[in-house]
């Protein structure tokens, strides 16, 4: 689940939301990195975002961990075990402890699972453990306005070591899941007080909150301050002294920083280097295609967006949008244009899905379909497209806004917000006026994934209010396929619906851009697009 600040590159990495440098002493030993403020509480179950996700990564262990490939591995679960893609026996390794000495346990688990879908927390990944019988009686409210249960029926603690979950219906990808931040363990002490925990996050992971004498590890809209956890022995073992998440204003001034040796790691590259970042950096930048994607997204209860006067304009801006242009003269070829709703570095991507024509820059089209859409309900107004001016998003939203602008006739702009934290919560509020710029990282290597938050009924990340019942019955069925193979076919079907609709204007995927300065090595992409923070050595 990621909703990622996006960036001129965002992301490539995704990222970067980010704001203006420095807070208090600096040990060299620290790894600098860029990141942005992260705009809800460091909660796993609460963090949807890209920001506050790296770093919950960095603090948490879940059942299995990803590679740098997206390869999953157990890590403080010693086996998952399952026949039917229904039932399943975890067993945890015995010696995992969080931070405050607590051991990690099977209410650890589900306790926090528990937390995550009960309706009264309001947690942004609620959605993750709709799979789990009994999670439609916690995460809905009875007449009385109070959930009718408070625990899914479908986890039981067996011991310390053991737990059991039974879901609703075979998930081919369940154990594939179970690495995503939404399913991290959860201590006693959060739940004695979860805002204070927010603020303060105690985990299990590679890294721990490091507070120095100069401050609190946290220093809000400044930098987050990361040192390794002696207790950690899990699959990511940190191979430097700890990192430092410097937060910036724009991407500009981090590039600036990094060729300065001010910032060791750059995520993004922003769009004005993008030409010359190979002759500044040298040898210290590499780049790929990850798992990492761009949408142009519009709330269908907007006037003129919902019902069929919708579908049609919807298709209409896609059309008119050209793609290839804009990767090739503002991205530099960083970024490829979107032939489904997923990313194209996935297992089972399919770049031929029978409809995917609407994805392609057709003029012509893109003005019948305004004029059949007119014929419904004549066009008035202006199309404003929002993003966070705090990362590199203006120069293509402004290029996207005139490529509708020029085909259609009518007046598109861009409306820069400051802060990607405001931006993003006034989408997820529900409180945004106009169409805006998303975009997701993969949370686990799954093409369903990059669906079912986004675009089934009623998820937590499903920001345009988009709701079909063939479509949500499409990834039901993918999920009940007997492998993730016969399952990514049956997506792709399901992908025919969206295509067909249009819920959000797919715009590309990310091809990733890190650049790094000459104190660190070992810097290499992960499949999601951010850096491998735990193996960057810092001399």
């Amino acid at each position: 689940m990621h909703r990622m600040p996006a960036v001129a590159a965002t992301v490539v990495v995704a990222l970067a939301a980010l704001t203006g440098c420095g807070g208090g002493a600096l040990s060299p030993e620290l790894v600098v990195v860029n990141g942005g403020e992260p705009p809800n509480p460091l909660v796993p179950t609460g963090t949807n975002d890209s920001l506050g996700g790296r770093i919950l990564d960095r603090l948490f262990a879940g059942l299995v961990s990803y590679d740098a490939a997206g390869k999953p591995s157990p890590e403080v679960a010693r086996s998952v075990e399952t026949t039917d893609n229904v039932n399943y026996r975890i067993l945890l390794k015995p010696g995992w402890k969080f931070t405050d000495g607590s051991p990690v346990t099977a209410h650890s688990f589900v306790d926090a699972w528990n937390y995550g879908a009960l309706s009264t927390n309001a947690q942004l990944q609620q959605s993750f453990f709709s799979p789990i019988v009994g999670y439609d009686e916690v995460a809905a409210l009875t007449a009385d306005g109070k959930p009718a249960r408070t625990t899914m029926s479908g986890l039981q603690v067996v011991n310390d070591l053991e737990f059991d979950v039974r879901l609703k219906a075979p998930t081919v990808d369940f154990t594939l899941r179970l690495g995503h931040n939404a399913f991290y363990p959860l201590p006693d002490r959060a739940f004695r007080d979860m805002a204070a925990f927010g603020r303060n996050p105690v985990g299990n992971g590679p890294y721990e909150l490091a507070d120095g004498p100069d401050g609190p590890a946290w220093e809000h809209n400044v930098k987050i301050d990361l040192k390794p956890n002696p207790d950690y022995h899990g699959n990511r073992k940190p191979h430097n002294k700890g990192l430092r998440f410097e937060f910036y204003a724009n991407l500009d001034t981090a590039y600036a920083d990094l060729l300065s040796g001010n910032l060791d790691v750059l995520d993004t590259i922003p769009s004005s280097a993008l030409t010359i970042y190979k002759r500044d950096l040298g040898g210290n930048a590499a780049s790929g295609p990850v798992a990492v994607s761009q949408s142009l997204d519009t709330p269908l209860r907007l006037p003129h967006f919902g019902g069929e006067e919708g579908r049609l304009r919807r298709l209409a801006l896609s059309a008119a949008i050209n793609r290839p242009q804009i990767c090739r003269q503002i991205f530099n070829a960083t970024r490829s244009p979107a032939r489904d709703f997923t990313a194209s570095s996935l297992p089972g991507f399919d770049p031929h899905i029978p409809g995917n024509d609407a994805l392609d820059f057709n003029p012509e089209r893109a003005r019948q379909l305004w004029a059949q859409a007119n014929a419904i309900s004549p066009w008035s107004g202006r199309y404003l497209i929002a993003y966070n001016a705090d990362s590199g998003h203006q120069e293509w939203v402004d290029a996207v806004a005139n490529s509708i602008k020029n085909v259609l006739g009518i007046d598109a702009v861009g409306a820069p917000h400051p802060t990607f934290a405001g931006f993003r919560t006034q989408i997820t509020n529900r409180t945004i006026d106009t169409a805006f710029r998303a975009g997701w990282i993969g949370d686990y290597p799954s093409m369903i994934e990059f669906l079912a938050p986004l675009y089934a009924t009623g998820a937590g990340s499903n920001d345009v209010g988009y709701s079909n019942r063939d479509f949500d019955a499409g990834l039901a069925a993918a999920e009940a396929a007997p492998d993730l193979q016969q399952a990514d076919v049956l997506v792709n079907k399901a992908q025919r619906i969206l295509l067909r609709d249009m819920p959000a204007v797919p715009l590309w995927y990310y091809i990733a851009v890190v650049g790094w300065s000459s104190p660190v090595s070992g810097v290499k992409l992960t499949w999601n697009g951010l850096p491998d923070y735990e193996n960057i050595v810092k001399a």
